[in-house]
């Protein structure tokens, strides 16, 4: 059966660093036998389709050594199916649709939420950036967007993402890539 997924890299393209180029990413996921490859914006977002039945896991770990290979260097990704992107979608607890895409995150982690994880954040200090978890995502709202927000700072520190890789959309992206996955 045929499954469409989206591939979110983690920290490629930023300031000139650690490039990947987005024609020579879809050549990587065409060379490991996936279908329909598109790609979104110059910052790691992919969609394609396999008849693997490989996990999400599974392919993730291909995906990552094909990079490796291709590029010399090692990118964290993370592989989201389209049934799970449309669910974090709808279950934000933010008003989505009342907010500018900058305004809105969703930090995608390769692990659970786990609130013990994020319990000695003081929320009250934030305000009025907020947080609320949810499956494997953080839904962030920073009102003066991302690159401002101090609790954007606060939720990277090593001692809350120990051990997860996370990487974050603005939510034009997070829509889009449901879009993207829904077209097929």
């Amino acid at each position: 059966m045929t499954q469409t997924y989206a591939l979110l890299l983690r920290g490629i393209n930023v300031s000139g660093h650690r490039k990947v180029p987005m024609a020579e990413l879809r050549s990587v996921l065409e060379g490991l036998g996936h279908q329909d490859v598109r790609t979104y914006l110059q910052s790691g977002n992919a969609v394609f389709t396999t008849d693997s039945a490989a996990s999400a896991d599974t392919l993730t770990a291909a995906i990552e050594d094909a990079i490796e290979e291709r590029f010399g260097f090692r990118v964290d990704c993370l592989v989201r199916d389209a049934d799970y992107l449309a669910a974090v979608a709808e279950a934000c607890p933010f008003p989505a649709a009342e907010l500018e895409g900058k305004q809105l995150h969703a930090l995608y982690l390769s692990g659970p939420a786990d609130a013990e994880r994020f319990a000695a954040i003081d929320r009250e200090t934030h305000l009025p950036e907020e947080f609320a978890l949810g499956d494997r995502v953080v839904y962030l709202y920073v009102p003066e967007g991302l690159g401002r927000s101090r609790l954007a700072e606060v939720l990277a520190r090593p001692y809350v993402v120990k051990g997860l890789v996370v990487t974050a959309r603005n939510w034009n992206t997070v829509a889009k890539l449901v879009e993207m996955t829904r077209e097929d």
